[in-house]
């Protein structure tokens, strides 16, 4: 903490308290009351009760949930192939040719994600790749949206990768192949393991460009919420988005230590 004076240090904690907790906190603390409630009193929810989460972990939302883990690790993983990919043929490109592939995966970034899923329909709704009706449309256009973070990441990590291991591992006779295996991908585990957990959060709370493309049979927990809450039964949808917080966050609990294992290998 650049203050240094015990006084600057509260206000700067009483300020951030201030922001965080009506801007972050307390809006996610009034979803996980909602899905323990029956009604509202007042201005806040009451009638405790845990049959939401009943119906949150069975049937119909036991398989939205299924659903949404499938699309978003197979989204991930592809995205982490691909920006990975990426990020390492472009060492070999000039300076030109590398902020081209820059703008080239940014650029679903810079327009609202209902545009990538009308561009994804539109694309793969006719022969002959016909995708739509399918879950491999709506994992393609997961893909699609969060492959710009893991492709930044590599980048990120390749720039800043001390070059005298690749250069000492060829000099002692390695094969590029070996080079790349064994020295320069254990060296980006650490940010390959934070690319991973943020293309997985995102794809799992991916809402605008799913509802243009979801099957009836993929049918992801985010759309669930949002059709449970716009039927008006708001308890309901507070506890499935509870169920998604607590499932997304396990799952990045759970990258975040093994990339801390890495960093230590």
């Amino acid at each position: 903490m650049l203050v240094h004076s015990r006084t600057g240090r509260w206000a700067l904690w009483a300020l951030f308290a201030v922001l965080f907790v009506p801007l972050f906190a307390l809006p996610l603390l009034v979803i996980l009351a909602a899905s323990f409630s029956t009604h509202w009193s007042g201005a806040f929810p009451s009638g405790p009760t845990a049959g939401h989460y009943t119906a949150a972990v069975r049937g119909t939302s036991l398989q939205a949930l299924t659903t949404s883990l499938v699309t978003a690790v197979t989204a991930s993983l592809l995205a982490l192939t691909l920006g990975t990919w990426a990020a390492l043929a472009a060492q070999s490109l000039r300076a030109r040719g590398r902020r081209f592939l820059d703008a080239l995966f940014v650029l679903p970034l810079a327009v609202p994600s209902v545009v990538v899923g009308l561009a994804v329909l539109v694309a793969f709704s006719r022969p002959p790749v016909l995708l739509n009706g399918t879950p491999w449309i709506v994992i393609l256009a997961h893909t699609v949206l969060v492959t710009a973070f893991a492709h930044q990441s590599v980048s990120a990590a390749l720039r800043r990768l001390d070059p005298a291991y690749e250069q000492a591992a060829a000099g002692l006779g390695a094969r590029p192949a070996y080079v790349l295996l064994r020295v320069k991908l254990p060296l980006l585990l650490p940010s390959l393991g934070a690319a991973a957990g943020l293309c997985f959060a995102l794809s799992m709370g991916e809402l605008s460009a799913t509802m243009m493309l979801y099957p009836p049979d993929w049918l992801p927990l985010p759309v669930l919420v949002f059709t449970a809450t716009d039927r008006g039964s708001l308890f309901t949808g507070s506890a499935l988005a509870v169920v998604l917080m607590t499932t997304t966050l396990l799952v990045l609990l759970a990258v975040s230590r093994l990339r801390t294992k890495a960093s230590y290998r």
